[in-house]
């Protein structure tokens, strides 16, 4: 099975520069981002149908992620543009469905500007320890926020009562003050060890 993958993406590729984008794990990440413009259609039609069907292709989108990372692993086809694409994907996604919810009035505007400073700390806490020779790890508290903001963003994209009664809406509001103190924290936390590792070289 393993043959046959690499010899299918070898197939799919004329040159090395065409395979390092092309491969498998990388062509799924590249359709997570066809959700992206899908979610524009909230703010057109807020109801219930299209909300479901939204909260659904989400949910596929967030679960791709896991998919194209456990086949880059797997089979060994990890590369230097999956890596840049996975994470941009992921924040793309999520930031998109929170920012389109905003105007519908489903998510305070003020918890999203806080979530997309904190990432834009971080990011640029993370390049300017790469220019410096410091490696800062994604942490447990990391891993955790991002699946509590996609359990949070899901619920508010259903929005409506489900099948089985539940509040999707407060579901996801009580969830998203979760990922809002775990965002936080977990901001801090980049902020310390990257302290901790500059007072290392020093």
């Amino acid at each position: 099975m393993r043959r046959f993958l690499r010899d299918s993406f070898e197939k799919m590729t004329a040159s090395k520069g065409k395979n390092e984008v092309l491969n498998l794990p990388n062509t799924i990440t590249l359709l997570r981002l066809v959700v992206v413009p899908v979610l524009f259609l909230l703010i057109l039609s807020p109801g219930r149908v299209m909300s479901m069907v939204i909260a659904v292709l989400f949910i596929i989108a967030s679960i791709t992620d896991l998919i194209d990372g456990y086949v880059a692993r797997k089979y060994n086809i990890v590369t230097t543009m999956g890596k840049f694409l996975d994470p941009v994907a992921d924040k793309l996604v999520v930031t998109t469905a929170m920012i389109m919810m905003i105007p519908i009035g489903r998510i305070p505007a003020w918890i999203v500007a806080i979530i997309i400073i904190r990432d834009l700390l971080v990011d640029g806490l993370r390049s300017i320890a790469s220019a410096d020779g410091l490696v800062i790890d994604a942490s447990r508290l990391g891993k955790q926020k991002t699946l509590c903001q996609i359990i949070a963003v899901s619920a508010l994209l259903i929005h409506y009562d489900t099948v089985f009664g539940v509040d999707a809406h407060a579901v996801g509001i009580v969830v998203l003050y979760l990922a809002l103190a775990l965002t936080v924290w977990s901001g801090a936390d980049y902020f310390m060890r990257f302290y901790e590792k500059r007072i290392g070289q020093w």
